[in-house]
C-alpha cells in the first residue's frame, strides 16, 4: 500500500509538484496562522469558496474552526458575491479574525487520469471536478458547426455562470498539452480574482484586525488514498490595508446594514 501510495503522489506532483497531503496542509497553515500570526483560532470565523463536490472533505479547516460561512457552489466561484462577503463580514466574532480558504478542484485515479476519481461506495470512477470537466466538453464540442454559447438559465444559473466566466479562456484550455489542468488552474485565478474584488468592495464591513486568505487546488483521489492540496496563495492582511474598491450601490438599507 506504501508503494502505491507513493506511485500515486509522484503522479500527482508530475502536475502539482507543490502538492502536498491534505491534513498536513490544513495542519500546517492552522499552525503557521495560530503562531507566527498570533489568530486566535476560537474567535475565527472560517469562510469556504470551493466547490459544492462532497469529494472536498480534504479541506477539513472544520476540524479546528467551527461554522463555516459558504461562499461556494459549482467549480468553487463565490457565487453569494459582493452580498455574501458582507454578511461574513458582519458575523465575524467581537475580536475575531477572518478566514477564508477558496479554489477548485480535480481528480487524478490510481492510473495518474487527470479529471477522474472513484469516490466511497462506488465500483466506478467519475469526473472531478463534474461541473468543471462538464464545461470542458461543452467548450471543446461544436454542435453543427456552431460556436458553443452559454446562455443564463435560472434552473441551471451556476453552471452556466461557470461556464460564461471561462469562455474568454477557451483558446488556452482547449489547444493546452493537459486541458482537463489548465481549465482547473485558470478557475483558481478567476475565484482567486473574484474573491479579492468582493473583498475589497466589502472593505468597510470588516470590523476585525486581520483576514486570512489561503488559495488553492483541491486534488482528489480514490477512496483508499489521501487527497492532496496545492497552496497558491498565502496572505494575511491587516483590514486597514485592503484595497477598498466602492460598490456600485452604496446599499444604504437598514437591512444591508444588520445582514
Amino acid at each position: 500500500m506504501q508503494h502505491l501510495e507513493e506511485k500515486l503522489e509522484a503522479l500527482i506532483k508530475t502536475h502539482y509538484p507543490l502538492a502536498e497531503p491534505g491534513d498536513e496542509a490544513v495542519d500546517k497553515y492552522l499552525r503557521i496562522i495560530k503562531e507566527d500570526y498570533h489568530v486566535d483560532l476560537a474567535k475565527t470565523l472560517f469562510a469556504t469558496s470551493i466547490c459544492s463536490d462532497d469529494a472536498n472533505f480534504s479541506a477539513d479547516f472544520s476540524k479546528v474552526l467551527s461554522r463555516p460561512f459558504v461562499m461556494g457552489g459549482l467549480g468553487g466561484l463565490p457565487y453569494t458575491g459582493y452580498t455574501g462577503m458582507v454578511a461574513y463580514a458582519h458575523h465575524i466574532p467581537d475580536n475575531g479574525h477572518a478566514f477564508i480558504f477558496y479554489g477548485p478542484h480535480i481528480g487524478i485515479n490510481k492510473d495518474g487520469t487527470l479529471g477522474k476519481m472513484r469516490r466511497e461506495g462506488q465500483s466506478h470512477d467519475t469526473n472531478s471536478c463534474g461541473a468543471l470537466m462538464l464545461a470542458l466538453e461543452r467548450l471543446t464540442t461544436d454542435e453543427d458547426e456552431e460556436i458553443y454559447i452559454p446562455f443564463s438559465s435560472e434552473i441551471d444559473y451556476q453552471q452556466t455562470l461557470l461556464e460564461r466566466s471561462l469562455m474568454p479562456f477557451k483558446y488556452e484550455i482547449v489547444t493546452s498539452a493537459f486541458p482537463k489542468k489548465e481549465i482547473t488552474d485558470i478557475t483558481y485565478n478567476i475565484i482567486h480574482k473574484l474573491v479579492h474584488k468582493c473583498l475589497g468592495m466589502a472593505k468597510e464591513e470588516f470590523h476585525c484586525n486581520k483576514i486570512v486568505l489561503l488559495g488553492g487546488i483541491i486534488i482528489n483521489t480514490d477512496p483508499e488514498y489521501q487527497d492532496y492540496i496545492e497552496i497558491k496563495n498565502f496572505e494575511v492582511l491587516e483590514t486597514c490595508d485592503i484595497h477598498g474598491i466602492k460598490p456600485a450601490d452604496a446599499h444604504k438599507l437598514q437591512a444591508f446594514k444588520d445582514l
